[in-house]
C-alpha cells in the first residue's frame, strides 16, 4: 500500500536538509563583532540562500505548486544587495546547488505567492532570526496545504539536542496527515526514524511551559498570570522559532502559547504550518487563543485566527479560559 503524499514528503525532507547545509555554514561564521554592531547580514544571506534552495526543489518536482515564502529577490536584484546575492550564490554551491546569480533570485521569487490557492506550500526559509544570530534555536519549516488542510509538515532544527546525539547533530522532523509524526538526526539520514508522541500529563499544575525568548513575539506578562492560574511552578523552556512545536511534539514540554502582543496582529501562516502538523500527529492539540483550528485559507495571514495555544492535548480546554480569564482588557 502506498501512502499519499510521500512524493511530497521526501522532496520536502530533501529540500529542508540541503537548505540545513547553507543555514549552518553561514550561522558558523557568525562572529562575536559581527553580532557587537547588530550586524543581520548573516541571516540575510542565510534566508536567501535557504529559501532559494527550498524554491529550486519545489520547482524540480512540483512546478505548478505556488510556495507562499517570506522572502523575494526584489532587493537582491538591485546594486546595492549584489553583495548578499553573491553570497547567497556561493553559499549555495558550497552546499552542491551550483547557479548563476539569475536562478538564485529566480527560485527566491517562486516563494513570492501570497494568494490562497486550492494547493500550495508555505516556507519559511529561517524561523528564529535572533536564535540564528545568537547561534541558538531557529527552523527552516516547510508545509503543503491542500483544500486548507496541512497535509505535510517538515521542520529542520539544526540546533535541536537528539537524544544520545553529540551537540550539533540536529533534528529534522516531520509529519503527513494521518500517518504520525517523526523525527531523525538532522547529519544522519540513513538513521531509522523515531516516531515521536507528546506528554501524557494532565494536571494542569504539572504542565511545563515553552514560550519564545523574546517577549515581542508573545505577551510574556500575560503567560506569567495564566502560569498562575494553573498552578504551573515549573521553569518554562524558551527557546526561538516554531522549535518549540517540536518540544511540544516529542514530549519536552506540554504547553506552547503564542500570545498576542497587540490587538489585531495577524500570525503569518509559515511562522506555524509545518510545526503545526507535527504536534497534530504527535497527538497533540492546536487552536488559537479563542479555541478556534487555524484557518489556512486566506493567503499568508492567519486573518481569521488570534496568537496560538499548542498543548499535548490534556488540558487544553483550561488553558483557554485561563487565557480570557486573564485577557488584557485592550485585547478583548
Amino acid at each position: 500500500m502506498t501512502h499519499p503524499f510521500q512524493h511530497e514528503l521526501q522532496t520536502a525532507l530533501m529540500a529542508v536538509r540541503c537548505a540545513a547545509i547553507v543555514c549552518r555554514s553561514v550561522q558558523s561564521a557568525i562572529t562575536t563583532e559581527s553580532l557587537a554592531k547588530k550586524d543581520k547580514s548573516p541571516v540575510t544571506v542565510a534566508d536567501f540562500a535557504s529559501q532559494a534552495i527550498v524554491c529550486r526543489q519545489l520547482q524540480l518536482d512540483f512546478p505548478d505548486d505556488p510556495v507562499i515564502g517570506e522572502e523575494g529577490a526584489a532587493e537582491l536584484r538591485l546594486p546595492t544587495g549584489k553583495e548578499f546575492l553573491d553570497r547567497a550564490v556561493r553559499e549555495c554551491a558550497a552546499a552542491g546547488v551550483t547557479a548563476s546569480a539569475v536562478e538564485v533570485c529566480d527560485w527566491i521569487d517562486r516563494g513570492g505567492a501570497s494568494q490562497h490557492s486550492p494547493r500550495f506550500w508555505t516556507l519559511d526559509p529561517i524561523d528564529g532570526t535572533k536564535g540564528f544570530l545568537r547561534k541558538e534555536q531557529y527552523a527552516i519549516s516547510l508545509a503543503l496545504i491542500v483544500n486548507g488542510q496541512i497535509e505535510v509538515g517538515v521542520l529542520g532544527c539544526p540546533n535541536m539536542p537528539f537524544a544520545d546525539k553529540p551537540d550539533g547533530t540536529g533534528v529534522l522532523a516531520w509529519a503527513v496527515r494521518g500517518q504520525g509524526a517523526w523525527m531523525q538526526p538532522l547529519s544522519e539520514p540513513q538513521t531509522s526514524p523515531i516516531r515521536i508522541k507528546v506528554t501524557t500529563v494532565s494536571r494542569s499544575a504539572d504542565l511545563r511551559f515553552c514560550e519564545s525568548v523574546e517577549s515581542g513575539h508573545s505577551s510574556h506578562d500575560w503567560s506569567g498570570l495564566i502560569a498562575t492560574e494553573l498552578g504551573i511552578h515549573l521553569e518554562p523552556i524558551r527557546m526561538d522559532s516554531q522549535c518549540k512545536y517540536l518540544a511540544v511534539a516529542r514530549g519536552d514540554a506540554d504547553l506552547y502559547l503564542r500570545l498576542p502582543t497587540r490587538k489585531g496582529y495577524q500570525e503569518k501562516i509559515w511562522d506555524h504550518a509545518g510545526g503545526i502538523l507535527v504536534v497534530l500527529e504527535a497527538g497533540g492539540h492546536v487552536t488559537d487563543i479563542n479555541g478556534d483550528e487555524p484557518d489556512f485559507q486566506h493567503g499568508s495571514s492567519l486573518t481569521q485566527n488570534e496568537g496560538m495555544v499548542v498543548t499535548n492535548g490534556r488540558a487544553h480546554d483550561s488553558v483557554i479560559a485561563a487565557i480570557r480569564k486573564h485577557a488584557p482588557a485592550e485585547m478583548v
